[in-house]
């Protein structure tokens, strides 16, 4: 029986997004259903509470998110932890966004670009908390438009820094030679995906072969 999983997109982001992820996983093993919200007018609270509904819906949920959308995964996980299975995080900025606060500090209508996420984004998480295994697959091809607005500490993906995907209590972490939006394409992200959903732990190669 195929595995549920959900997969959540990250900010001005359409569920359109994690299509190649869904294909790859449905040829997997797993069950995926992509999670839509809008980032610009849902609350983070409301956007949570729907995934924790969706987790608790079907016990052992594993979940595969990028960029915000990890924060929001592993918000929503925490509310319904036994239920939750293994999440990876593409990307996500779970120690805060230094992209974000630059946006919503130095551009004008920059805030309004972040709306409701931003105080998520510029804050970050404090930890992961208890009962969650949480494995992060991080970019360090530093293309993208955070770059910009923001002398992001390197190594990044061009949007979020390496340091700013580190977090206590993450079960491992690993790094793919990926910009921020190449995640969401990377054959690398997707083989270290799989292997941290299968076993709890990433590949030791870093350069794991594409799937």
């Amino acid at each position: 029986m195929a595995q549920p999983l959900l997969l959540v997109h990250g900010l001005w982001m359409q569920p359109l997004a994690m299509r190649w992820w869904a294909q790859r996983l449905r040829l997997h093993g797993f069950s995926p259903d992509v999670v839509g919200y809008h980032s610009l007018r849902e609350a983070p609270e409301a956007i949570a509470s729907r995934l924790a509904a969706a987790i608790a819906a079907r016990p052992g949920t594993a979940i595969v998110a990028h960029s915000l959308g990890g924060l929001l995964a592993v918000c929503a996980a925490a509310r319904v932890a036994a239920a939750a299975g293994r999440i990876v995080c593409l990307g996500s900025p779970l120690a805060g966004s230094r992209a974000a606060t630059a946006l919503a500090t130095r551009l004008p209508g920059g805030a309004r670009l972040l709306g409701p996420q931003r105080a998520l984004l510029e804050r970050g998480l404090p930890a992961v908390p208890d009962g969650l295994c949480v494995g992060m697959v991080a970019g360090i091809r530093a293309h993208g438009l955070g770059r910009v607005v923001a002398r992001l500490p390197r190594p990044n993906d061009g949007t979020v820094a390496l340091v700013e995907t580190a977090l206590p209590g993450l079960a491992a972490r690993v790094t793919v030679a990926a910009s921020h939006s190449g995640l969401l394409w990377s054959g690398q992200a997707l083989a270290q995906a799989l292997a941290f959903l299968r076993d709890g732990r990433f590949r030791p190669d870093p350069a794991a072969a594409d799937v």
